[in-house]
């Protein structure tokens, strides 16, 4: 091999070995700018998907809401024309009879005790301590409001001194519900001749001006009988989860 094939030899090798560094050497920021570009491009993708879905979420939810509304709106117009046939005809009979209560939204404020899940205190404006005031969450009757000294003291529906009158099932068998320290309620001095069944339901009867008539307090468990009396178990509505608001009936007319 002669000197030129030699020097021509090293030539093309130096320029293989320049290539491949350069080319090493340019690689990485390339490699760098595709993977920076590629991820911008799979954010903005996966940002304009998860736009497309929550518009299209709340163009459903909108489209719900609204089916409800009108729903609402229907029966809420009912309910005017109703109340208002109601009213005309009390002035036809000359009543002053009005069956609009007034409530209070009351605020938790600590259990009266540890490890009593069943008495609360509760903060309230105007509280009378000679009365009872009748409580509520979320429209069910959740318990009693009494003095404790000056200040409002909730009896939550397991308590035994949270007592108030109750009618049972559609023979509107009338009985006392009270609290049993533990889940479920006992309804008391309910008439034995006043049919009762397994699953009916218990509401309140609005006789003891604590509540209204008609508020849904629990379904009867079981029946027992004793003493002249019919007694029944009752899985209430609303047991002491101690929620931080409850609304409180101040005055029923």
């Amino acid at each position: 091999m002669n000197k030129q094939t030699l020097t021509t030899a090293a030539l093309l090798a130096a320029m293989v070995g320049g290539a491949l560094y350069f080319t090493n050497f340019l690689q990485s920021p390339v490699l760098h700018l595709t993977h920076s570009m590629k991820s911008s491009y799979l954010n903005g993708l996966e940002g304009i998907q998860h736009a497309i879905d929550e518009h299209y979420h709340q163009q459903k939810t909108i489209v719900e809401l609204r089916e409800k509304n009108r729903y609402y709106e229907k029966e809420l117009l009912n309910l005017h024309q109703v109340a208002d046939e109601y009213q005309k005809l009390l002035q036809e009979q000359n009543s002053s009879f009005q069956t609009l209560p007034k409530t209070a939204l009351v605020r938790t404020l600590s259990y009266v005790r540890f490890g009593d899940p069943h008495r609360v205190w509760i903060e309230m404006e105007h509280f009378d301590p000679k009365r009872v005031y009748g409580l509520l969450y979320r429209g069910y009757a959740a318990g009693i409001v009494i003095g404790k000294g000056s200040h409002p003291m909730a009896l939550l529906n397991g308590d035994v001194k949270s007592t108030y009158a109750v009618n049972i099932g559609a023979t509107n068998a009338p009985g006392i519900v009270r609290g049993n320290n533990g889940r479920q309620m006992i309804v008391e001095f309910i008439p034995t001749w006043i049919p009762i069944s397994v699953g009916d339901e218990v509401l309140t009867s609005g006789l003891d001006r604590i509540f209204m008539s008609g508020l849904k307090v629990g379904r009867v468990l079981s029946i027992s009988k004793a003493s002249g009396y019919q007694s029944a178990v009752v899985e209430p509505y609303f047991y002491g989860k101690n929620p931080a608001y409850f609304h409180v009936i101040t005055q029923i007319r």
